[in-house]
């Protein structure tokens, strides 16, 4: 262990001998010595390089002492040849001086004109210095002069130029202080001064600007709405062009194809508004440096002139203001889009967009507000049909116009609703003012009015004058309400000259709904609330039908006529009207309104049965009074109907009211006031019904009802009083029981009526010398056939 140590402290002294020889070789051979120093004191012996170093010193003074020894004659001889060249040197000088001074001798006069003309050279560049001075301050006070008379004429931008020039070319090389720090001072206020003015300018534009976009909007407006009516124009040529075409009629001029030659030269008029001072102002700044601080100021005041646009008037109704309002706001776009497209990038798409959407929303809320206080369905039409002008005309421009369309269409069924209330009190009060009698047309301009115009005549021929209508006076008013109703409804549905998807079913469903909710519940109001008599009751079912009728025949058809629907479509299976059936049921209702009062006069007439002698003792030769007054009653309700009720309604009135006869006199024969009646009382019955079952025959061939294939005829609703009389006449009416002539000869009849009528049944009374008479005879066979029968019934029973 001790001896480690050692072996290192040898290793460290070779190491530090080897430092002096390389040392040495790099400062002989100029080398960097920096690497061996940092070496020596990250070692941290600093002493040992100190050594080295005087070392390397100590030999270098002994190699220059050698050197200096070696070459000390040579030295000596360099020594005296210099003082030689010393001593030439001043000889030289001396004789430098001589030659001078004769030389300054020579040339005194020279050298004095020499001064002036030095003198005279320095005033000459002075002078030069002064016009070159002059000149560049005479131009630049003439460019300050041009900047001022520039100015006194509005002339902005040479006058910026010139500025320019000055500022560039001149301001740093005018020679005269003061003028420079005048000029210099001057720019800034020059182009302040010329940035006031044209903001003035661009302030009268802005107020300018916003008096005429009113007349600017209005005018556009006006454009759209007058390409709008040439475009329906147009349209209604073609159609009827294709309607003629397809008809297969070639007798249609060429104009249907196209417009007149004066409409299709007419060009739009566009309200010509000046944007110079716009583009000037913007110009103007943009060569100031400042384009974006306009920039900002227009946008900021365009906000501002739009905020107040959008103030809607409080002095009058939004009636009367929105055109105004809407036609400002249209203005107000119609010029932005003209400076975003012209002004180069004065506007930007997307601030143009921004300020669209602010006056879209603020619109559409203005809109949503007056809509819900308005109540009148013309006041509400007349909005909208501006609204939608005011969106195709923008939409032009291509702006986003889908709000506006979609408050419109939140609207629609509020301005329905109002339409529907005002056709309920027009319809109410025609039906409810209507005499319920046929209308006399004794012209054929009035037959135009009131059949051809609603599709209502029976037959394509002009009928002779007078004509007689089978409908009353509130069929054709009632079908002036419904048909303006369907012009509103379409009108409101055009969006900008077009329809929206799906049109004709939106206006289907309304006509539905004005149909069963307003005409329909009016009729049926008219009906069980009305006090009227037959004939009234009877046009009211007639008008009933005729309306049924109209639902297809005019109604539908005006409706696909006006949304642009073929025919055909129109036309087309399972497309009609629900509120036609709905009219077939209420049609119903009133023919039963009509039966029952029918039936509500026989029973009057039929009460008169109760005046008649069911104990006569003679055999009557003729019908009781009250059966000629049901005939005569029931003749002229089956004429008036047959003139104006269907063949359908006609039967139901006929075949009722015959029942109701029918019934009436079963009824009379089992009214508990009717004690007993005899065989004459019977056979006077007999000839009642005859008369009837005459009647019966004769109106079913005559109007026309056996042709139309019904399973019951008028004489079927007589059978049972007919049996019934057929019994009681019998010479054999214990026959009754037997079950197979019951069903063949009385099979309408039942066996407790039956019953109660024969146990009244009475034989008359035995006449002076009757006993001898062969009558007696068949009449004693008869009352024991009678008394048999009310045996077995009451067995029965």
């Amino acid at each position: 262990m001790p001896a480690q140590p050692k072996k290192r402290a040898v290793v460290e002294n070779a190491g530090d001998n080897a430092i002096g020889p390389g040392l040495a070789a790099a400062l002989a051979n100029g080398e960097d010595v920096g690497p061996i120093v940092r070496h020596v004191f990250e070692a941290g012996k600093p002493e040992v390089l100190l050594h080295h170093l005087r070392n390397i010193v100590k030999n270098k003074e002994t190699e220059i002492e050698e050197l200096c020894k070696l070459h000390y004659e040579e030295f000596i001889l360099a020594v005296d040849e210099l003082k030689g060249v010393l001593a030439d040197a001043d000889h030289l000088k001396s004789q430098l001086v001589s030659e001078n001074s004769k030389l300054e001798d020579a040339n005194v006069g020279l050298l004095s004109r020499v001064e002036e003309m030095i003198e005279l050279r320095a005033v000459n560049t002075n002078v030069a210095g002064a016009i070159l001075a002059l000149k560049v301050c005479v131009h630049v006070t003439s460019l300050c002069l041009s900047c001022n008379h520039e100015i006194s004429e509005g002339r902005f931008y040479p006058t910026l130029k010139t500025l320019e020039l000055i500022e560039k070319d001149f301001l740093h090389s005018i020679p005269v202080k003061t003028l420079r720090r005048v000029i210099s001072k001057q720019l800034p206020a020059i182009k302040l001064h010329i940035e006031k003015r044209v903001c003035e300018e661009f302030n009268d534009w802005l107020v300018h600007i916003r008096s005429t976009a009113r007349e600017i909007g209005q005018l556009s407006i006006r454009q759209t709405a007058t390409s709008r009516q040439r475009d329906e124009e147009m349209r209604a040529l073609q159609k009827e062009a294709e309607e003629q075409s397809r008809t297969g009629s070639t007798a249609f001029n060429e104009y249907v194809y196209s417009l007149d030659s004066t409409e299709q030269a007419e060009e739009d008029l566009v309200y010509d508004f000046n944007l110079t001072s716009v583009h000037r102002a913007y110009h103007i700044y943009s060569c100031l440096g400042i384009g974006e601080k306009f920039r900002d100021y227009y946008h900021k005041n365009r906000l501002m002139q739009l905020n107040l646009d959008l103030q809607v008037s409080t002095m009058q109704p939004f009636l009367e203001s929105h055109q105004p309002f809407l036609a400002q706001v249209a203005g107000f776009f119609i010029v932005e889009d003209r400076v975003l497209r012209t002004a180069g990038g004065l506007l930007t798409e997307d601030q143009v967009e921004f300020t669209w959407d602010t006056a879209i929303a603020k619109i559409t809320a203005i809109l949503e507000d007056q809509f819900t206080r308005l109540d009148t369905a013309s006041h509400l039409l007349l909005i909208k049909d501006y609204v939608s002008l005011l969106g195709v005309t923008l939409k032009r421009y291509g702006y986003r116009v889908s709000p506006l369309m979609d408050i419109l269409d939140k609207s629609r069924d509020k301005y329905h609703e109002l339409l529907l209330t005002e056709c309920r009190k027009q319809i109410t009060d025609i039906l409810t003012n209507d005499s319920y009698e046929q209308i006399v047309l004794k012209k054929e301009y009035e037959y135009n009015t009131n059949v051809l115009s609603f599709n209502l005549q029976a037959i394509d021929m002009i009928p002779d004058f007078p004509y007689v209508a089978p409908f009353s006076s509130s069929v054709p008013d009632a079908c002036r309400v419904i048909r303006s109703f369907i012009e509103d409804s379409v009108s409101y549905l055009s969006y900008g000259g077009g329809f929206i998807v799906n049109s004709y079913e939106v206006v289907k469903k309304y006509l539905d709904k004005l149909l069963i909710e307003v005409l329909n519940n009016s009729l049926l109001n008219i009906i069980h609330g009305g006090a009227f008599g037959v004939p009234q009751a009877m046009q009211i079912g007639s008008n009933i039908s005729v309306f049924e009728r109209a639902c297809d025949s005019f109604f539908l058809w005006q409706a696909g006529k006006l949304c642009g629907i073929p025919k055909r479509i129109v036309e087309r299976p399972h497309s009609g009207l629900t509120a036609k059936a709905v009219l077939k049921a209420s049609q119903n209702v009133a023919y039963n309104k009509l039966l029952y009062l029918v039936n509500e006069k026989l029973d009057s007439i039929m009460g008169r049965m109760s005046s008649i002698n069911w104990a006569v003792e003679e055999e009557p030769e003729h019908a009781n009074d009250y059966m000629n007054e049901v005939l005569v009653y029931l003749d002229s309700v089956v004429a008036t109907a047959q003139q104006i009720l269907p063949l359908d309604a006609l039967y139901k009135i006929t075949i009722g009211a015959l029942s109701h006869v029918s019934d009436s006199i079963m009824m009379a024969f089992l009214n508990d006031s009717l004690k007993r009646f005899n065989d004459n009382a019977v056979a006077g019955i007999d000839i009642d019904l005859k008369l009837l079952e005459s009647f019966a025959e004769e109106r079913y061939h005559s109007t026309g009802i056996s042709e139309i294939g019904k399973e019951a005829t008028f004489m079927d609703c007589l059978v049972e009083v007919r049996q019934l009389v057929n019994l009681l006449l019998s010479n054999q009416p214990e026959n009754f029981i037997n079950p197979v002539i019951r069903v063949k000869n009385y099979g309408a009849l039942d066996l407790k009526k039956v019953a109660l009528i024969c146990d009244k049944y009475k034989d008359a009374p035995d006449r002076l010398f009757g006993s001898l008479s062969n009558r007696n005879t068949k009449q004693s066979a008869r009352k024991k056939s009678m008394d048999v029968l009310k045996r077995r019934l009451k067995d029965m029973s």
